[in-house]
């Protein structure tokens, strides 16, 4: 529009003036879009392990002029159907469906009125789009990492297959290559299965050390699982990572910087993640019938000193 400076300035100051701000529901009723994308997670929001999940989402709507509604259902399957109801009611152009760690999942169908992308977890039948870690390429590079260092003896914690299926299947299947490559026999009598908690850590690798060829290295299936190798270690008077060394999963902040020796571990790639879920929203604003992209990410090792 043809507008002249003076009467454009005396425009800007009236709107500073009044404070004015755009109708947004006149808006959404003249473009036909909401400018809101849906973030729907079982227990994100409320944990400090996966928040840059939410960060890298964020910081990527924002910079697109979109805003990230975000809810979270703590697992509750009603919450999670009123929630995806609340969030079509409010036109939202897509929805990021997350979950805290990798797992098959079975979102409600009425998810599928607008484009969706499933965020650390995927649908069986392969319907809908989905982003998620490598666990092979992870457990293959936190293996290498430690037979690189001249180790041939690498005990494996897993993380336990009933709840943490693809994660302990590639894992393994990692772990397996890399020795592999090394031309390593696989042996069972190193391969413990634990719960991702410290607990289990601990008891496996007292079990592990009790060996008659016990490991020089010990690859942990979580940071957590790792902590507990560690006050095994101790107790057992060796140290890390002069006589055992250990590596975790996960790159849980709070525990991998904070033991000493600090953690090498294998960071989830949560921002990445994130990033990558609103970006193919907004490269695919139609819902996708034909061939839906299964993402996955590789997971970066972050070296520090227990290696």
């Amino acid at each position: 529009m043809r507008i002249s400076d003076d009467t454009r300035n005396r425009v800007w100051r009236a709107v500073e003036e009044l404070d004015y701000r755009p109708n947004l529901a006149a808006r959404h009723t003249r473009t036909g879009r909401s400018q809101l994308i849906g973030f729907i997670s079982d227990e994100i929001a409320s944990t400090p392990f996966a928040v840059n999940i939410i960060k890298g989402a964020q910081s990527t709507a924002w910079q697109h002029e979109k805003m990230l509604f975000v809810i979270n259902t703590e697992r509750d399957k009603q919450a999670e159907q009123e929630a995806i109801i609340a969030l079509l009611e409010r036109h939202v152009e897509g929805i990021i469906y997350a979950t805290m760690y990798h797992r098959a999942v079975t979102p409600s169908d009425i998810i599928r009125k607008v484009p969706t992308v499933l965020l650390d977890c995927y649908c069986e039948d392969h319907s809908l789009p989905s982003i998620t870690p490598d666990e092979v390429h992870g457990g293959l590079v936190a293996t290498e990492a430690l037979l690189a260092k001249g180790h041939r003896r690498v005990g494996f914690i897993n993380v336990d297959f009933e709840r943490h299926a693809p994660a302990a299947t590639g894992r393994l299947i990692g772990y397996q290559q890399a020795l592999a490559a090394y031309h390593i026999p696989f042996s069972e009598e190193l391969v413990r299965v634990g719960n991702t908690m410290a607990d289990k850590g601990y008891e496996h690798t007292r079990d592990l050390m009790a060996l008659a060829d016990p490991p020089t290295a010990i690859f942990c299936g979580t940071d957590r699982t790792a902590m507990g190798a560690y006050d095994a270690l101790k107790e057992l008077g060796l140290r890390i990572p002069q006589d055992v060394a250990v590596i975790g999963f996960d790159n849980q902040e709070l525990i991998a910087a904070y033991l000493r020796p600090t953690l090498s571990t294998m960071a989830l790639p949560h921002h990445e993640m994130g990033v990558w879920a609103v970006q193919h929203l907004l490269k695919h604003p139609q819902i996708q019938l034909e061939d839906p992209v299964q993402e996955k990410v590789l997971c970066p090792l972050v070296e520090r000193e227990s290696v």
